[in-house]
Parts: C-alpha cells; structure tokens; sequence
C-alpha cells in the first residue's frame, strides 16, 4: 500500500509538472520561419494573430506551385487549340500541316524528321464528330485535354491501316453508339486528334491528307470539306505553357468547358482560393494575383527539376549513362496501383505532349521508343557555348530510322538557330567512320569538314535532346546496342 502510494504521488507530481511547463510555453513568444522563408510569430504553440494572413499567403503559394504542376497537360493543349484557332484560323474541321522546319518550331519537342498533321476538336462547338481516315502508312491517336490517350488511329489502331470511319462522343451523349464507326467515347469536350504519314515520300503524303475528313456527325449528308491549313509563314508562335498570369488565365478558360473529375476534386478547391472557379470569371485581387505569377515562378522550377533531373526509379535505360527514358508514364490512363501518376505526368508534359502506348511499346520492331539526355558525360548541363561529340555505334537498334533532335531548354522546342536545323538522322547523308559508327557534333561552330554531321547550338542557352528509334530492334530492348554519353570537346 505504501509503494502504491509513492507511485500515486509520483505521477500526481509528474502530471503537476507537465502542465507547469505546458503554461510556461503558452506564455512564451516564438519566431518559426518556414522552407520559403515565411516568418511566423508563435504565442506559445498557436501563432499570432499578425501572423495568420502570412500563414494564409503561404499555404496559398505552396497549393498554387502543385497546381501549376497539375494544369500542365491542360494548359498545354489549351494554349496550342488557342494558337490553331486565333493565329492559323483552323477550325475544328480543319487539320493543321506541320511540314517545314519552320511549321514545327513552336510545338514542345518536335520530331524534326517526319511531317505532322493534327488539329483540335471542340465537341462543345460539334457535337459528335466524325473523323475519316484513309487506308494507308500512318500512326496516330486521339487524345483528351488532359493528354490521355482515347483512341489508336492507323496501323496500330482498329482500322489496321486500312482506313476506316471513327467518331468522336462527347462525355454527356455515353450511350450514342450508331452503327458503322469504330466508337470514340471521350472523357473531356476538347480532343486532341493528330497523325503522321511514314512513307518518305512526300507525295504519298499529299494524298493521305486530301482523303481525310473531319465533320459534326449531324451534317454527314452534307459535310463541309476539310481544308488544310500551314502555320503562318515567317511568324513566330509558340504552342507551349504561357508564363506568368496568363497560365492561370488559360488554366482558368479551359476549365470552364472541361468536366471535373473525382481525382481532381482537392485541386479545384485549392484553386478556389486563388480565384479560379468554374462558372465564375477570373478576377483576382493583388493578394492573389502576386501569389499566382510567384507560384507560376516556382512551378516552373520545380518542372524542370522534375523533367531534367528526374528522380524516378529505374529511369536510366544503360543504368551506367546519362539516358533517361523519357516516356516514364506507365499507362496512357495515368493510373498506377493505388496511385496516379501525378509527378511522371508532369515530367513528360512539361517537356512534351502527345502520348500513345505505341511510344512505350515494348514489341520488337514496331512503335517507337524514346530516350532523352540534359547532361554531358561528367553530369553539367548541356551548354550551347560549348563544343560536344557523340558517338552513335554501328547498326543503331531502329527498323525504320533513327533521329537525335536538340530542343532549347527554355521552350522545350527545336532550337531556332541560324542553321535552322535540329536533327540528324539516318535518313540524312551522315559521314560514317570505317567501323560503321557515326560521330556527331553539337556546339556554335562545326568542326573543319564535319558539317554533315554537326547541330548549331546557341551561346547563352541550355539544350537537350532526344534519341528515338523508329521500330526499335531486340538490340535495343535487351541492351546489347549501347550508346555513349554526350562529351564535351576541350
């Protein structure tokens, strides 16, 4: 009895201590300062009332910078529609030719190589919409606004190459399902439909293009033709993220059109307090209007880290060199187990867009396959002031082609250089050495009679590039083929 009786007043005294020290640091000011430099005075454990509004401005600015990173894919999309629609005069009906250098310096990292032809699809505006596609050497896909794959189009697609009739169902119309076309149900109101012809030839192209036709479903009978439409000639345009507030303000119209998903539910919330809702205009005062182009700023950052330095595992396709897969998304639907895919999503669009399962395919020798470098051999950015080489062994892993494109890293787009070229690749006169390898160069001046085989870069800019395989080889996908890393040349 006597030692319960110590114990009872040893916890009594304890518990007597506690709430003396507890009322000892209610009454004692603090200074917290956060990661972003945030000075909060605290009364105890409850900040002041003085500091509730930075607080606020904080917590704002942090959902700000993940929402940025959020809208990426939107606002990409949302921002070339816009280009289509207001620079080039395309219509929903009309498809958009990307063939010259030039047609391809605004899109966020081009394939130099291959002509393009795409549009984008206002099914607000169309109703369901018809899309015939002629038989021939093609690849392409439909895509939503947030960049997930709907449809394969072409060889790969239903069609099989051998043409076919495709239409597109708004994501309010699910159970319209008429007869005689390969199905389309899409899950937002904006699409995104493009193609490439294969075939070298750019005649075969030519033909393709006057065969496919685009229309509202409801005027089959009577379709308005198809035009084809180029990028205005000598004017610069940039189908890429705006900076600053106008990415919340493209952000902001998009939205307006598009269904919200479940998965995006916390977001709008967040972007409430920003003063981007749907059905209401974007009007934010200074307090918000400061935040939103500082979070602009900080996105942005946090995108190129996460795109240039990826942090993801098994991202390295020779885990000993500087070669990134850059298709990291595992599933066009984005969805992973027990999560999605938000961070691989905003890698890849923040440096690209477009995403079909024919770039990830893992089949020998069809589809293509992707891989990208930012770093030189000893881990610096790539340097536009300075002279690089790269050696591209004998019999590279690619049934069709291969190319390597160089992009500013600032734009994400084909480096516009003086040269106005990008790209080499095999379906260019590439100087061999006896070996069959080919050594490449890259830097402000090609080296004495290395032309053939050099891309112009710019003093004062980053830049990185792409490898791409056209029909990767077995070689590529067990590895036996292995490239070196990009070296600078004292």
């Amino acid at each position: 009895m006597k030692n319960k009786c110590l114990v009872i007043l040893a916890v009594s005294t304890l518990m007597l201590n506690i709430g003396c020290e507890k009322k000892t640091v209610e009454n004692t000011a603090s200074t917290s300062v956060s990661p972003s430099g945030t000075e909060v005075k605290m009364e105890g454990e409850l900040p002041s009332k003085e500091s509730i509004p930075a607080l606020f401005d904080e917590m704002d600015f942090q959902q700000a910078t993940q929402c940025y990173l959020w809208g990426l894919p939107i606002v990409a999309f949302a921002e070339w529609q816009q280009q289509h629609y207001k620079v080039f005069n395309a219509s929903s009906n009309d498809l958009v030719l990307y063939n010259s250098y030039h047609d391809r310096l605004g899109i966020l990292t081009a394939n130099a190589t291959t002509p393009y032809i795409m549009t984008f699809i206002d099914l607000a505006a169309n109703g369901p919409t018809v899309i015939e596609m002629p038989a021939g050497h093609t690849a392409g896909g439909l895509a939503d606004f947030w960049q997930r794959e709907q449809a394969v189009i072409g060889e790969m697609g239903p069609d099989k190459g051998k043409g076919g009739k495709y239409i597109l169902v708004p994501p309010t119309m699910k159970d319209f399902k008429p007869a005689g076309y390969f199905i389309v149900p899409c899950t937002t109101v904006n699409m995104f439909f493009g193609f490439r012809a294969l075939d070298p030839d750019p005649k075969v192209t030519e033909t393709l293009l006057k065969q496919v036709k685009i229309y509202p479903y409801d005027k089959r009978a009577n379709p308005t033709p198809t035009k084809v439409i180029s990028p205005p000639a000598g004017k610069n345009w940039y189908g890429i993220q705006p900076t600053g507030i106008k990415y919340w303000e493209r952000l902001h119209a998009i939205l307006q059109n598009e269904p919200v998903e479940d998965r995006d539910r916390f977001f709008m919330a967040w972007l409430r307090n920003l003063g981007i809702e749907k059905g209401k205009a974007f009007a934010p005062d200074e307090r918000q209007k400061k935040i939103l182009i500082a979070a602009a700023d900080k996105g942005q950052q946090m995108a190129m880290a996460n795109s240039f330095n990826k942090r993801f595992a098994d991202v390295k396709h020779w885990p000993d060199k500087k070669w990134d897969y850059v298709m990291i998304i595992k599933d066009p639907s984005q969805h992973a187990d027990n999560y999605d895919e938000f961070f691989e999503r905003t890698s890849y669009f923040y440096e690209a867009v477009t995403y079909s399962k024919a770039m990830i395919t893992k089949i020998p020798n069809v589809g293509q396959a992707y891989l990208g470098s930012y770093y030189d051999n000893a881990g610096n950015w790539l340097d536009g002031s300075k002279n690089y080489t790269l050696n591209i062994p004998a019999n590279p892993p690619a049934v069709n082609f291969w190319s390597i494109t160089v992009y500013d890293s600032a734009t994400r787009c084909l480096i516009d250089n003086p040269q106005q070229n990008a790209d080499l690749s095999s379906r260019k006169d590439l100087v061999k050495n006896a070996d069959g390898s080919i050594d490449l160069y890259f830097g402000p001046k090609a080296p004495a009679g290395k032309e053939k085989n050099w891309v112009q870069t710019l003093p004062g800019k980053h830049w990185f590039t792409y490898m791409r395989f056209y029909g990767p080889t077995a070689a590529y996908f067990d590895k036996s083929w292995k490239m070196d890393d990009i070296k600078e040349v004292k």
